[in-house]
């Protein structure tokens, strides 16, 4: 105890002041986190495993079937305009289908090599305007004449307008010109592929409410919810729940127009509700193999070609393009490297060569709605796209079974577009995962290329008159129909304001723009996975040049 009183103690010397405590992460208290993942993992079948051979058959032909839509509604949109008759947009129709299924089968094998259906191309409707007003007011023996004619000059347009896509691409233009895009460039095209085609949702399934409604509600309810009844059913309904309800809202038409319901009412209505308006099974062939010049000798304005290059530049380079990327997110493959894009695009030109040669209406560019089915299907197999050429090229000379389904009204496929396109929509929104979502710098980039990808083209479509004149207008008519048509162009959009400002704005760090994640994707060997997915089959590659790889 005294020893204790007489101790003098010292101070204890001054600790430096501990640093504030960390706030605690919200993140970890309100649930787990996600890391990014370059391939999607809920996928049944992915690029290159299949499902049997019966379900394969089936997706084949479902797959036809969201094709025939398109082809149908550019066909009834165009064809009477130039003067044609039922059975003249059957013979299109069948031409479109055949072109095609010969594109699918090109660019599956030894293009891009994604699971990508090559469909009709609703970029080509101005230039098409250009030649259908131009006839219009030059006199012809009949309507059918006129036609012909246009269908001539449309043939020698496209032939002339293919070798831009092909010197874009296996002059490896193109490939070089995606090195400067990265995931805050991907993300608005890939939505605005998507988002850009909304005027083929409920404006067109408004036509029809009666009919498109129902399928909608339909659609989704047995293909997100009845699945869940039985595993069996889950089975079933998510991968066939569109031919089911295709099935059953198609009949329902049927009964309506059989039973009067459409007599009475305006002739729009009965143009989109009637299964009986398409006049194409009355008018279709039972056998008729498309040919070359089938419509005769090409006619080459050069007016009318300048015009056409436009329209052969939005389709394959940005629509493509997009739906490319979209295509590898939704059948689990890498994002599709710069000599992949770049060959596909360049075989797509070789593709429009034969359009031109076939006397096919439009070009084709990568189905944007069958892309979407794959991820409404989670079957991403690339057998079940090359089957269904099969039936594209059985319904193209077959002409009977193609009008059969092809009068399938108009809304239903409406109501089936609005689920598709808002998947690869979507999708394109999941590459901001590889990049900085926290950055204003990327925020701004984002917002201002999604606006202005939305904005511009709508003004661009909203001053067209009813002859298909845009806002630009100055005395020369192909200038006019270049500027319009890429204007008029969503994705295209995106991709000039995007590129130009991701590539100009100053980032704080190179990871924050997603560049690590994105540069190997634009070299052969840049991932391994890339021979994987994107190698050429029966080992072409072995014999082919190494710039042609």
């Amino acid at each position: 105890m005294g020893e204790t009183e007489n101790h003098h103690h010292h101070p204890p010397p001054p600790q430096a002041a501990a640093p504030p405590a960390a706030p605690p992460s919200l993140a970890l208290s309100r649930g787990p986190t996600w890391t990014p993942a370059e391939q999607l993992h809920q996928l049944q079948y992915c690029i290159h495993s299949n499902p049997s051979w019966p379900q394969a058959l089936l997706l084949a032909f479902q797959h036809d079937i969201v094709n025939l839509g398109t082809t149908v509604l550019i066909a009834s949109n165009i064809v009477p305009l130039m003067g044609g008759t039922h059975g003249d947009k059957a013979r299109v129709i069948q031409a479109l289908l055949f072109m095609s299924s010969i594109n699918t089968l090109l660019q599956t094998l030894i293009g891009s090599r994604l699971p990508t259906v090559m469909g009709a191309s609703i970029a080509y409707t101005l230039p098409l305007f250009s030649i259908i007003n131009d006839y219009n007011d030059e006199d012809f023996a009949s309507p059918h004449d006129r036609f012909v004619h246009s269908m001539r000059t449309i043939q020698g347009s496209m032939i002339v307008s293919s070798f831009l896509n092909i010197i874009l691409g296996y002059g490896r233009a193109w490939g070089e010109l995606t090195r400067f895009f990265s995931p805050i460039v991907v993300v608005p095209v890939v939505c605005l592929v998507g988002l850009g085609l909304f005027a083929r949702g409920f404006p067109l399934l408004g036509n029809c409410v009666e009919i498109g409604l129902p399928m909608l509600i339909l659609l989704m309810i047995c293909q997100q919810y009845l699945k869940r009844i039985h595993s069996r059913a889950h089975l079933i309904l998510e991968r066939f729940a569109l031919l089911l309800c295709i099935g059953i809202v198609w009949a329902f038409a049927a009964i309506l127009t059989v039973s009067g319901a459409y007599n009475n009412v305006k002739p729009a209505t009965k143009q989109s509700c009637r299964t009986d308006r398409s006049f194409l099974m009355s008018s279709a062939p039972w056998i008729k193999i498309p040919y070359p010049f089938q419509w005769g000798t090409p006619i080459f304005r050069a007016s009318h070609v300048f015009g056409m290059l436009g329209a052969a530049l939005v389709s394959s380079a940005e629509q493509s393009t997009g739906t490319f990327f979209a295509a590898a997110r939704l059948s689990g493959a890498t994002a599709p490297p710069a000599h992949v894009l770049s060959r596909s695009i360049g075989l797509q030109g070789i593709g429009m060569l034969l359009e031109g040669l076939f006397g096919s209406l439009v070009g084709t560019t990568a189905s944007v709605e069958n892309v979407g089915l794959l991820g409404l299907t989670h079957i991403g197999s690339r057998r079940v796209v090359q089957i269904s050429t099969a039936f594209m090229i059985f319904f193209s000379i077959f002409g009977k079974f193609g009008a059969f389904f092809a009068s399938i009204p108009l809304p239903i496929f409406a109501a089936i577009y609005c689920i598709l396109l808002g998947i690869v929509a979507a999708s394109g929104i999941t590459f901001i995962q590889f990049a900085n979502s926290n950055s204003m710098r990327n925020i701004y980039v984002l917002g201002v290329s999604l606006f202005l990808g939305l904005s511009i083209p709508q003004y661009f479509v909203t001053s067209r008159t009813f002859d298909g004149h845009g806002p630009v207008r100055t005395n020369a008519v192909w200038f006019n129909d270049i500027l319009n048509t890429i204007f008029s162009s969503h994705a295209t959009v995106a991709i000039i304001v995007g590129t130009l400002l991701d590539n100009t704005l100053e980032a704080n760090h190179v990871e924050d723009r997603g560049i690590p994640w994105w540069k190997p994707f634009q070299h052969s060997k840049g991932d391994v996975r890339t021979e994987e997915f994107y190698s050429y089959p029966l080992r072409i590659n072995e014999y082919l040049p190494s710039r042609f790889l």
